[in-house]
This record gives C-alpha cells, sequence and structure tokens, in this order.
C-alpha cells in the first residue's frame, strides 16, 4: 500500500460520498417513473484501468460494481476535457451495457489536462426502439429486434452535446422526451462528480487520490480472498434451470461448478445451454461479469459486511463460460431479458456454496424479477411505464425466516407508489401485497411472493412481463426445507373470461380486464415440523400463512380461543408424531468432480456430507428422465457441433424424448414405464448424436 490507513480511509468514504450525491443528483432530476421511483440507475468513479473505485452503497442499482468501462472508452476515440460517452451496446462496450435499454454514459475526469478517472452513470430507459413497447421481449431472437444499438461514440465533445446523436435517439424510442430528461440527469451527476473530485483533488493532492484509486481496490482485493477462504477449499457443482426458452417448452440448463482455493474462486459454467434464439441470453463476453457474479459478491458483503464497494470485491473470482453458451452468447444473440438468467445464476452459485457454507448460504430466493409494463394510447403518441418491478422473497436461511416481498438478489430496486402509477399510468390498482401460503416451508420460513392485481382503465392498452420465472421449476428448499409456490399470471380471475398464461409476449388488453401476478414464494430452511409453534401462529396471524397451511406443512393445530387464535399443543404434538410427512428426495448439487457425495435427483440416498435440496415434484419428474450425467453428455454432444446447430439438433432430440411422455410433463409425472422408455430414448438419440462429425 502506498497510502497510510487513515488517509486511504479518509479518501476512500469521500470518494464513496461523492458518488452518491451522484446519484441523488440523478434520481432527483430524472424523468421516467422507472428512475425517480423505481431507482433502476447507478452512478460510479472508475480508475484509469475502468474498473470502479467507489461504488454507492445505499442507492441505486447494487449489482454492478464489477462492471469495466475501459473498452467503451477505448472504442470511443482519444478523450479531452469535456467530453462525455454514450452507449448502449453490451457487445461493442465489453459488456458495460448488459442490455440496450441500459444507456451508459462515461466521462473522463481531468486536472490540469491530466486524465485521473472517469465518471459513470446509467439509467433503464422507457423504452429504446425494436419490435415492441418498451423494447424488450423474451421471444425476440436477435439482438437487432431489441432495439437502437449505440456504440461507444461522443455524445458531447469537448462540452458541446452533439445534436445529431440526440436527434438519432429520439427519432428510435417511443418515449423520446422521457430518454432526453433522464439523459440530461445523468450529465447533471456527472457533472457532480467532477466538481467533488476537483475538491478532493484540491484537498488532498493529485498523487494521494491516483495511489487511493490502487490501495482501495488492492485492500478490497485481500479482504475479499479472506473472507472467502474462510469457506474451506473445495470443489462444488450445482445445476438449475430456466422454466423454458420462451419460444419452446423446453427448459434451459444452467450448470456451475464453483472451486474454491485459499481464497480464489473459480466458476465453472461447463454444463450450461448453449445460447438460445430468444433474449435470455448474458453478454458477459468470457469476462468475471457482474451478472454472473452478483451472488458472490454478496456472499463476500455478508461474511465481511465492512468492506467496501469497488472493483476489489471481483478480484478473486475467475470464470469458465463456454462460448456459444447462454452466459456468453456469440453476437448479434439477443440479450433483453438477461435479468432472468441472471437470477438462475445467483440461484445456482448459491446452490453450489451452500454445499462449501450450509450454515452461510440461504435457500433459493424467489429467482425472478418482472418488470410489469403497461403500454397505452395517449393522443398521438403512447405512454410506457413499469407499472411496478416485481420480485419475490429471500430465501430461509440457518436461524432466520426469508425477507418477505423483497429480494435484492440482483439489483436493490424500489418498488413504485400506488399513487404515482394511477396518477400516470391508466390503472387502477386492486391490490398490492404479500401473497399467501408462497414461502417454502421450513423450520425457517422461505419469503412470501407478491401479489399484484390491476384493473385496466385505458382504451389500447397492452401488457408486457418480461422476467416471467418459476412458473414451472419453483424455489429449492434445503436440509429439508420445502420449496416456494410457483409464479402465476391470471387474467380476469375468477370469471367466465378467466385466462392463465405462461411467459407472454405482447398481451393486448380491454378496459375492464383483471390481471393478476403472483411472484413466487423463496425456499425453506429446514424440517417445517421442528419449526416453533408460536412462529407458525403469528405467521398465521400475520396473513402469510394459511390455517390450512399451518396444520398441513407444519402440523400445527389452531384452536379458537378467547375470541381469537391459539397453539393447540396436544393435538400438534399427534400431529406431528401421527402425520409428519415423508420428507421428499434431494435435487440439484453434489460434491466433487466425480460426484462423490452425490446429491440424487431421484429421491435416492444422498451423500453424508451433501446439502439435500428440495425442488418440488416437477423438477424431481424432469430429473427422473434428464439426469445431471446423462446430460452433461447431452450438452458437451451438442458443443461439438457448429454453433447454427446446436439449437435445432437440441430442440430435435427434446421433443423425441418428451414424445413418450404426459403432455403435461414435468407438471404431470410420467408412469414409471413411460420414464424407463424416455430415458432409452434419451441415450439413444445422445448416442448418435455423438457419433456425428465434429
Amino acid at each position: 500500500m502506498r497510502l497510510d490507513p487513515v488517509t486511504m480511509e479518509i479518501v476512500g468514504n469521500r470518494l464513496s460520498a461523492m458518488t452518491e450525491e451522484m446519484c441523488l443528483t440523478l434520481q432527483r432530476t430524472s424523468r421516467s417513473l422507472y428512475v425517480k421511483e423505481t431507482a433502476d440507475f447507478c452512478c460510479a468513479f472508475a480508475g484509469l484501468d475502468g474498473g470502479f473505485v467507489a461504488y454507492p452503497r445505499g442507492i441505486g442499482v447494487s449489482g454492478f460494481v464489477g462492471l469495466n468501462v475501459l473498452t467503451a472508452v477505448q472504442a470511443a476515440g482519444p478523450l479531452e476535457p469535456g467530453d462525455v460517452i454514450i452507449t448502449n451496446d453490451p457487445y461493442r462496450s465489453g459488456g458495460l451495457a448488459t442490455h440496450l435499454t441500459d444507456i451508459q454514459l462515461i466521462e473522463p475526469y481531468f486536472h490540469e489536462g491530466e486524465l485521473i478517472g472517469y465518471g459513470w452513470a446509467f439509467i433503464h430507459c422507457s423504452d429504446i426502439g425494436g419490435r415492441v413497447p418498451s423494447s424488450l421481449s423474451p421471444v425476440n431472437d436477435e439482438i437487432f429486434q431489441e432495439g437502437l444499438q449505440i456504440p461507444p461514440v461522443k455524445l458531447v465533445r469537448a462540452g458541446e452535446p452533439s445534436r445529431d446523436v440526440e436527434a438519432l435517439i429520439t427519432a428510435n424510442s417511443r418515449t423520446p422526451e422521457a430518454n432526453l430528461g433522464d439523459i440530461r440527469a445523468m450529465r447533471a451527476a456527472l457533472r457532480t462528480g467532477r466538481e467533488r473530485l476537483a475538491g478532493v483533488v484540491a484537498q488532498h493532492g493529485l498523487a494521494t487520490v491516483l495511489d487511493a484509486q490502487r490501495d482501495l481496490v488492492e485492500y478490497t482485493a485481500g479482504k475479499a480472498r479472506a473472507a472467502l477462504a474462510g469457506l474451506g477449499d473445495g470443489t462444488h457443482r450445482f445445476v438449475d434451470y430456466l422454466d423454458d426458452d420462451a419460444v419452446s417448452s423446453l427448459p434451459v440448463r444452467l450448470s456451475v461448478t464453483a472451486t474454491l482455493r485459499g481464497g480464489d474462486l473459480h466458476l465453472d459454467f461447463t454444463g450450461t445451454d448453449p445460447q438460445v434464439a430468444a433474449a435470455f441470453n448474458i453478454a458477459t463476453l468470457g469476462r468475471p461479469h457482474a451478472w454472473i457474479t452478483t451472488r458472490v459478491l454478496a456472499l463476500i458483503c455478508t461474511l465481511d459486511p465492512g468492506i467496501a464497494l469497488n472493483a476489489g470485491l471481483i478480484a478473486p473470482i475467475t470464470v469458465t463460460t463456454p462460448e456459444g453458451s447462454l452466459v456468453n452468447p456469440v453476437h448479434p444473440a439477443a440479450v433483453g431479458v438477461r435479468h432472468a438468467s441472471a437470477n438462475r445464476v445467483n440461484d445456482a452459485i448459491g446452490g453450489a456454496l451452500g454445499l462449501a457454507a450450509p450454515h452461510v448460504l440461504p435457500a433459493a430466493s424467489s429467482g425472478l424479477v418482472v418488470p410489469v409494463v403497461v403500454a397505452e394510447q395517449r393522443g398521438a403518441g403512447q405512454n410506457v411505464q413499469v407499472l411496478e418491478p416485481m420480485v419475490g422473497g429471500t430465501g430461509a436461511r440457518d436461524g432466520a425466516d426469508g425477507v418477505d416481498g423483497r429480494d435484492s438478489g440482483i439489483s436493490n430496486l424500489s418498488n413504485n407508489p400506488v399513487e404515482t402509477v394511477e396518477t400516470e399510468i391508466g390503472v387502477e390498482i386492486l391490490r398490492y401485497g404479500l401473497r399467501t401460503d408462497s414461502g417454502g416451508a421450513g423450520r425457517w420460513r422461505g419469503g412470501c411472493g407478491l401479489e399484484l392485481t390491476f384493473r385496466v382503465r385505458g382504451e389500447g392498452s397492452k401488457l408486457l412481463a418480461r422476467g416471467l420465472e418459476r412458473m414451472c421449476f419453483r424455489p429449492w428448499g434445503v436440509r429439508g426445507g420445502g420449496p416456494g409456490a410457483a409464479t402465476e399470471l391470471i387474467v380476469n380471475p375468477g370469471t367466465a373470461r378467466e385466462r392463465r398464461h405462461f411467459k407472454i409476449d405482447v398481451l393486448p388488453l380491454e378496459p375492464g380486464d383483471v390481471v393478476t401476478l403472483l411472484t413466487s414464494g423463496a425456499g425453506g430452511y429446514g424440517d417445517p415440523y421442528t419449526r416453533d409453534p408460536e412462529a407458525v401462529l403469528r405467521d398465521v396471524e400475520r396473513g402469510v400463512v394459511s390455517r390450512e397451511a399451518a396444520a398441513r406443512a407444519y402440523g400445527v393445530v389452531l384452536a379458537e380461543r378467547d375470541g381469537g387464535l391459539a397453539v393447540d399443543t396436544h393435538a400438534t404434538a399427534d400431529a406431528r408424531r401421527e402425520h409428519r410427512p415423508d420428507r421428499l428426495g434431494a435435487v440439484g448439487g453434489d460434491r466433487g468432480p466425480a460426484g462423490r457425495d452425490a446429491v440424487t435427483a431421484d429421491g435416492g440416498p444422498a451423500g453424508r456430507d451433501a446439502v439435500t435440496a428440495d425442488g418440488g415434484p416437477e423438477r424431481r419428474a424432469w430429473e427422473s428422465v434428464f439426469d445431471t450425467a446423462t446430460v452433461d453428455r447431452l450438452v458437451a454432444a451438442l458443443f461439438r457441433l457448429p454453433r447454427p446447430a446446436r439449437t435445432p439438433r437440441r430442440t430435435a432430440l427434446y421433443t423425441a424424448v418428451l414424445a413418450g411422455l404426459p403432455a403435461g410433463f414435468p407438471r404431470t409425472p410420467p408412469t414409471p414405464e413411460q420414464r424407463d422408455a424416455a430415458r432409452r430414448t434419451l441415450i439413444q438419440e445422445i448416442t448418435e448424436l455423438e457419433r456425428m462429425p465434429a
């Protein structure tokens, strides 16, 4: 370290405060609902290597601390004071932008003609053009459908705005005024950062500020390695799934093998499915990108709550992401709904590291972020707004229930106030609250999902809900804890016009239609029959667990007493002794490259040291046919094919196997005969695939 610890701490705190003031400037001057209320934005200060030196702790999106601006800076060409770079291109920005609706601005900061760092700001804009209102749709199969691609170019040159660039952005958006308003708010935030940085340099000197950039990151990297070293060395694997790719009914597999060695962590995504012809791909460009390391950063900050937020957090992490896979797609793969896959990456990493630290890592979170978008006609134009960013709860962990209706797994977005929503969008909110009986049962209960019900008031309205997930494969519980409830999307529930939907593209709505979205609950931790009966009673009184579920899932019998409810201790003891449900089989993980202590997918015996996970009957049914080892063979064989041939061949293979299974599989379990026949077909198809020339 070049600086003494006191000076480094002072300068580090000042730089962090600078980024928070930048964020406040942006939020207070922004135009769109999704920025000023939901807070889908952030600002940071990057060093000369492009990594973030200072990042806000209490405002803005928390998960992007691992991004790097250097590729975008280099692509924009030589810089001078007063320049501002704009981009939204995931591929040309080196992964700085993660989909096209995330607009990035970068300003080089100079002192007496010397470049000393970069200010960064981003916002999620309401619309950047493309095939559908709000630009993002799960069924887009290439990035050209997702809107205007802006390579790293100069929005401002030497202090003079480029009206041509602004005009191009305006002409390609359904919400031009909101976009320009938010871009100007970002420029104001960057100006705030420039002015505050000048003050730090004036007080502490340029050499101190430059030395602090290196020291802060190196110090955080050392603390991050120390935190991970406490987990011990070992190799652990976990597999999880997206429900489907929105253009077929086939699940999409994510596999993570986590290897811990002396505080370093390697994440190997070999075994993950090829990139899909849909918008779920994550453009990491083979780097330890923010979208595939967020869970690790959260773990490090949990193990060391005082650690600073900067690029040092990702220094211990390396990755293997096969090119052409879901987590390292090749241009022009669509990436608009990458957050759905990022949630599943989080769950898979949590499952793998949970094998290393079962008393630290929680069960699966609800595993979804669903920006509920309503697009409506307003005169000659369109009003496109995110009505509410819907999430679920967090997974239960050893010693604590999950958090109800709140999951900051990939970002810490705020909910939109109902009054603001009804002012800016033609809807009436009928209910917005916690979803009863959605959290996975356990000694420690999984966090509940949410319910959003609204009535459409205007003509010509359309609903978009990108990121719908966990509608089939539920969030898993661990150590005997149960899975959370599955997500549901219902239009006009309880009426003759009721319609249930899975993933949607653009759903037309009529005036008076009622839409209900029920998000998934999180997984439970531990045997539900060991939960304190008084805790179950409190859950019932709060409305997060029904009286029926208390008896069914927890064996807790409640009786009417003195005008309220009380635990019937004798009946509860009898119920727990006599009606204890069979504990469900384990799914999802194994220890070591050879699977020595494998957690089996068919409910069979798990290894002595394995951490059991319960993903529900749907996952058990799926893996009774498509078990981990066999699908490893399948994925490896697919990657031997030319990239354009992988998805068609995968689809044909799964179609052949599924032809012999029930129509509702895996929601409808197969008979033993159907299962065995399907497995024979699977092996035959894989063997044939392996014989094909590479």
